[in-house]
């Protein structure tokens, strides 16, 4: 064959090639439509950054109705995870109880003791739990290990002061990061009196804080401990609300914190976390997808939770403690 020759079959060749190539992807992304997206939407801020891809996993669309239900169904439906979702959880688990009557459930180890997303995977991994509640992404080794997402509702992470601190305005999204980060240390910096700033972080194991650092701090690290930096030693809101006195600040799940007498919520950028509309619309910055987190072969009993989180009485339940339902 002459040389004309080879060159043209070889550009018709790579021309076939990509398109089919091409239109195998648009098949991938038309199918892609009809699944349960497991994507976070940390935020719709054009503010804030994708998540890291070195830590985080990369989207994998799964449907529910593709799970491997092979496993043998437990005795007892072992959760553990997020204590951002704990109210969430509880109420699942009351209906799961009408619906399933034969298999009770639990949520933490020892059971009442929820561990936090980290955590909750981690015992996921391990075979402690049949479930994870996380309200953050997959980590690439989690992914690796044959973990699955399904999101069941939104959420969004309010900032929170105390109710008596004497800062009475809002924040910007900057302002939040760069008291995070270290580079504003007084009220004084961002409107308030001459006082010390008492930031208090979430402990390792939350997802909270794995949100707050992609999102807010764009993956940089947090500033150092010190006597007005904190690190709580546990993945726990509570205590932390109570901590932040006068001159404190902290975030939580906005459903934590709107109803707490002793903290106030911060807006940010002129949006508040308790709007949802301004939520749906991308104009607050710190939003997510709250997960359920499962092994990728599994049992019925395991499918049932999932499919009554998603069904309209479990995005009733979604709504009704102060979470944003999927649809």
């Amino acid at each position: 064959m002459s040389q004309g020759k080879e060159t043209a079959v070889l550009i018709l060749s790579l021309l076939v090639t990509g398109g089919l190539a091409a239109g195998g992807y648009w098949y991938f992304q038309k199918e892609s439509k009809n699944s349960v997206q497991t994507t976070s939407t940390e935020t719709a801020s054009p503010t804030s950054s994708p998540t890291s891809s070195a830590t985080q996993a990369p989207p994998s669309p799964v449907s529910v109705a593709s799970l491997d239900t092979s496993q043998p169904n437990p005795a007892i439906l072992g959760i553990d995870g997020s204590t951002a979702m704990v109210s969430l959880v509880k109420e699942l688990r009351t209906a799961y109880a009408q619906v399933n009557p034969n298999i009770p459930s639990t949520f933490g180890v020892p059971d009442g003791s929820p561990g936090g997303s980290s955590k909750g995977i981690q015992n996921l991994m391990n075979g402690s739990v049949a479930i994870a509640a996380t309200s953050r992404p997959l980590k690439v080794n989690e992914a690796q290990a044959g973990v699955q997402l399904f999101p069941i509702a939104k959420d969004a992470v309010a900032i929170v002061v105390g109710a008596n601190n004497s800062f009475k305005g809002s924040l910007t999204f900057d302002q939040v990061r760069d008291i995070y980060t270290g580079k504003i240390t007084n009220w004084s910096q961002v409107g308030g009196a001459n006082i010390p700033i008492k930031a208090i972080n979430r402990a390792s194991a939350s997802g909270t804080r794995d949100l707050f650092q992609d999102v807010v701090l764009k993956g940089q690290p947090f500033a150092p401990d010190s006597a007005n930096f904190i690190t709580w030693p546990q993945d726990e809101t509570t205590a932390i609300l109570r901590a932040i006195g006068d001159n404190g600040i902290s975030y939580a799940t906005v459903s934590q914190v709107e109803k707490q007498e002793i903290v106030r919520i911060v807006s940010i950028d002129g949006a508040a976390p308790t709007d949802v509309a301004a939520i749906k619309a991308g104009k607050y910055p710190i939003t997510r997808n709250l997960f359920l987190a499962v092994k990728k072969q599994t049992s019925p009993a395991v499918k049932q939770f999932i499919d009554l989180a998603l069904s309209p009485q479990g995005q009733q339940i979604v709504q009704k403690l102060g979470f944003i339902p999927l649809q």
